[in-house]
């Protein structure tokens, strides 16, 4: 079994515990309720630099520990002065370290700052009670691995989250995955270059699927952004936005690393 598979076999089981039906109805009025802000589409769609997603990660499978000990609230301030364009915060918590609270934690700094910077839920999506959870934690957009559901649960997913008034990023890795998302009309779409079966990284994995990607879809570049040279090579191919994580957590300034990867892409 590849790594991917394992996490989410683990997944199911684990939202098996707390999943319930969740109705259309129950997402819709809840999305009108607290609704405002900027979305995650357009935090990333009205930028002419390079759009920075700045993500808490505490650990992962390829990585181990990176920082198990950080506050989310705090690294949420430290990217929130740095002038991150959004954040994604991973709610795993047996693989990444993270959890739902570290989310509700997030954007409840953020709105009390008035920091107009919309959140993503980075986990491994399977029922419709994680787009309500990221929906009562305030998050702006849910995070869909294109290898990892069927269609149909794609189809789910994705109007679940429209009824809630979430973006989706739909992730994918090779050609197949491509030609998968572009079946259900991706408003967002992200480039992981890493392999989540082997667990390899390599940012020519953007530069092979950028050009295939049509013009009208936010592309980002996800994983192996290691260095400011990483973020202005993805943006040469296309990327709209890049997503960093496990460099911004361990950097001594992560203010001047996002400033850097802004200014050379």
């Amino acid at each position: 079994m590849d790594k991917l598979a394992e996490i989410m076999d683990w997944k199911r089981n684990e939202v098996s515990l707390r999943a319930r039906p969740v109705s259309e109805r129950e997402l819709v009025r809840l999305g009108e309720r607290i609704s405002g802000g900027i979305s995650f589409y357009d935090a990333l769609a009205e930028k002419e630099e390079l759009a920075v997603i700045a993500e808490i990660k505490r650990k992962s499978p390829s990585a181990g520990s990176i920082a198990e000990n950080i506050s989310a609230l705090e690294q949420a301030r430290t990217y929130s002065n740095a002038e991150a364009d959004a954040l994604s915060v991973l709610t795993d918590e047996k693989y990444f370290g993270g959890n739902l609270e570290d989310l509700w934690e997030v954007n409840d700094f953020l709105r009390q700052h008035q920091k107009v910077i919309p959140t993503l839920r980075k986990d491994f999506m399977v029922h419709p009670i994680q787009v309500l959870e990221a929906l009562e934690a305030g998050a702006r957009a849910v995070l869909l691995i294109v290898r990892a559901l069927e269609d149909e649960d794609l189809k789910i997913l994705r109007a679940c989250a429209d009824q809630a008034g979430l973006d989706c990023l739909y992730e994918i890795h090779e050609e197949e995955e491509l030609e998968k998302a572009l079946r259900h009309e991706p408003h967002i779409l992200g480039v992981n270059n890493r392999d989540l079966t082997r667990f390899v990284t390599d940012l020519e994995t953007t530069e092979r699927l950028f050009p295939m990607i049509p013009e009208n879809i936010i592309k980002i570049s996800e994983s192996g952004i290691m260095e400011p040279e990483d973020a202005w090579r993805a943006r040469a191919a296309g990327a709209d936005a890049i997503l960093c994580g496990e460099a911004l957590m361990k950097a001594d300034n992560p203010e001047s690393f996002i400033q850097q990867m802004k200014e050379g892409g």
